[in-house]
């Protein structure tokens, strides 16, 4: 039998479905004191991985929408997608009502935050918004704003965070420990080395029950997420370096530019200039066209 629980993308959303954990992590956030867990209502979007529409986390509690997503990879498109589980979640409650009416209709206030444990350095706390990605600036107040509040929960930062949360720092003690066993090792002992990271936690007592009971669901997500974040890295480092190549090819062109130019500026012929830079008339001629154009 398959159980829906099998399609979560990451551990983080695997333990954010108990209502007893959503509302230890909004106390964390929001530092209250809330006791009952009961009154948590879970409302996570459930797309499957083969949907794009999938959030990490969502809940309604004391009147509040808060859509919660872990990331281990920067993306500044977090308040887009962000928007994009706003609206679903809201067609998906509230649209069965009559928007037309004279009444208003209300909603529960939403709180976009993110949880950001990747190996790229980012700052202990940061905001994405909205209207960054909006193709016209201007000085007026944009209509339209969405602001996603970024905590790094990586060792040694927002450390008040993690103390109020007890669950929230042991993940990242199991995130830690799979990336201390796994580092530099081949992809093929990726298993074993999560099924290490699991040991170590049960035997220390950090999520002792979770990882218990779900041993197996936790080892696959986390081969998914582990992999794709490799993935994402290594993109991100040949993107570097790429780009690094492309700029020293272009700061060699745009010396010899300049060469050329002095020497045309004294009246050198191009075959002259050819022959003083080592180059083919052709090019310098084809180059000599570029000056001219600028």
């Amino acid at each position: 039998m398959t159980n829906k629980r099998n399609y979560k993308s990451n551990v983080f959303a695997m333990l954010l479905e108990e209502q007893e954990r959503a509302l230890e992590l909004y106390n964390a956030v929001n530092n209250s004191t809330y006791g009952d867990p009961s009154l948590v209502e879970i409302n996570t979007i459930e797309g499957g991985f083969e949907l794009s529409i999938q959030n990490d986390a969502s809940f309604i509690f004391d009147n509040v929408l808060s859509i919660y997503e872990h990331q281990s990879t920067y993306c500044p498109n977090m308040p887009l997608r962000s928007l994009v589980y706003f609206a679903t979640l809201i067609q998906k409650k509230y649209m069965n009502r009559d928007i037309f009416s004279r009444r208003l209709v209300t909603l529960p206030t939403p709180k976009f935050i993110v949880f950001y444990n990747g190996v790229e350095p980012q700052p202990e706390y940061s905001e994405m918004k909205l209207s960054d990605c909006f193709l016209k600036k201007d000085d007026e107040k944009s209509m339209l704003e969405l602001v996603c509040k970024v905590y790094n929960i990586n060792k040694g930062k927002n450390k008040e965070l993690l103390e109020r949360c007890k669950w929230l720092s042991d993940y990242m003690v199991f995130v830690d420990k799979v990336r201390e066993y796994h580092n530099d090792r081949e992809d093929d002992k990726l298993e074993e080395d999560i099924s290490k990271a699991i040991d170590y936690c049960i035997s220390n007592g950090f999520l002792e029950e979770f990882f218990t009971s779900r041993r197996s669901e936790v080892l696959e997500v986390t081969k998914v997420d582990y992999t794709f974040e490799r993935r994402m890295k290594l993109n991100y480092d040949e993107g570097k370096d790429d780009g690094i190549k492309i700029g020293e090819k272009l700061g060699e062109k745009q010396m010899l530019l300049d060469k050329i130019a002095k020497k045309i500026s004294k009246g050198k012929s191009f075959s002259q200039i050819a022959d003083e830079l080592e180059e083919s008339e052709e090019d310098i001629v084809e180059l000599a066209k570029e000056i001219e154009e600028s």
